[in-house]
């Protein structure tokens, strides 16, 4: 059963859900459902003990409907009458059933995302498929841009399952069905995209502050090649040694080499790592003058390991230099190198 599915189900049988609960399923801050209650009506018919806040399916549904047409552009207190007049009509038509009957599978058009094993081309509807529930909470999130439930989500979703498998299973997901998107409609959903991202690598910095560096340890040294602007894999790897308590300089986009090689000299690093998302920013030379580098005195000098990263070194690896195949491969071949 999909995580959705179960998740409202599951609720409604124990008296239905939580605000948190559905902020969860929904990708909307559990502080914008209360405001759309309080200001709009667009809240759970019933309350545990007159105060706390329980949504049933049919809750869930109106609530539904809401984000799909403020996902759509409209204004939030149009689309809460819009989404009140439908499920009334939805009642008048079906009478012998209750107010707001309507459940999540029977949405209104426009709703901007399915259920898996629903359609795929709703209006605004990112291609995540079968992922976890938090990788679609967040797409939702995202394509209503709304910075305060991407925040939410992002912290909560790395606290749950650790940066890595945050990354590998939300994270990234949710950034390819945004890129995929946005090259199927053209110029369309650039914002969201940079948004994302933006608050993507906010999270991964709040997640690489809660631990000081170990003392003893080597630095890894994360650059992009010259003319590369694609960071967040990168900003990722430094948050991951981060959390494991090994010292990073993280030298972000497009470092001249130069710049490059200066920083290398100065900081001395365990290991310098080059990310190229493409194959013009991957160059076998810069890897060489990378390597040549040589600090210290005269008799002990020494070398960084160098590793490449992205996929703009597929078919043309130089012949020394280290390739992990993922985030997790990268942290633990720069621990080891780190800790030596």
């Amino acid at each position: 059963m999909d995580d959705a599915v179960g998740t409202l189900t599951r609720g409604t049988a124990e008296g239905g859900l939580t605000t948190g609960a559905v902020a969860r399923l929904l990708g909307v801050a559990p502080t914008t459902l209360r405001s759309w209650d309080r200001r709009y009506g667009i809240g759970p018919a019933s309350r545990e003990g007159g105060r706390h806040r329980r949504w049933t399916s049919a809750d869930v549904g109106l609530l539904e409907c809401m984000c799909g047409l403020t996902n759509a552009g409209m204004p939030p207190a149009e689309a809460a009458r819009a989404a009140l007049a439908a499920a009334s009509r939805d009642t008048r038509a079906r009478p012998d059933e209750p107010s707001r009957s309507r459940t999540p599978s029977s949405r209104t058009p426009g709703a901007s995302f399915s259920t898996p094993g629903a359609s795929s081309h709703a209006p605004g509807a990112l291609p995540v498929g079968r992922a976890r529930r938090e990788c679609r909470g967040l797409a939702r999130a995202a394509v209503r841009l709304d910075a305060q439930a991407m925040d939410e989500l992002l912290d909560a979703t790395i606290d749950k399952y650790g940066l890595l498998a945050a990354w590998e299973s939300v994270i990234m997901p949710t950034l390819h069905a945004v890129g995929r998107k946005w090259e199927t409609v053209g110029e369309r959903y650039v914002e969201v995209e940079h948004l994302l991202s933006w608050h993507v690598s906010s999270a991964l910095r709040r997640a690489a502050a809660q631990r000081a560096p170990t003392a003893g340890s080597g630095v890894s040294l994360l650059a992009c090649t010259p003319g590369e602007s694609h960071t967040l894999a990168l900003e990722a790897l430094a948050a991951g040694l981060a959390q494991q308590g090994l010292p990073v300089r993280m030298f972000g986009a497009a470092l001249p080499v130069e710049a490059m090689e200066e920083a290398v000299r100065r900081t001395g690093p365990a290991a310098v790592v080059l990310w190229a998302q493409s194959r013009s920013t991957a160059s076998r030379a810069l890897v060489a003058r990378v390597e040549s580098i040589e600090w210290g005195v005269r008799g002990a000098r020494r070398r960084p390991a160098v590793l490449v990263a992205g996929p703009g070194w597929a078919g043309q690896l130089p012949s020394r230099a280290l390739h992990p195949s993922g985030l997790a491969e990268a942290l633990d071949v720069l621990a080891v190198i780190s800790r030596r």
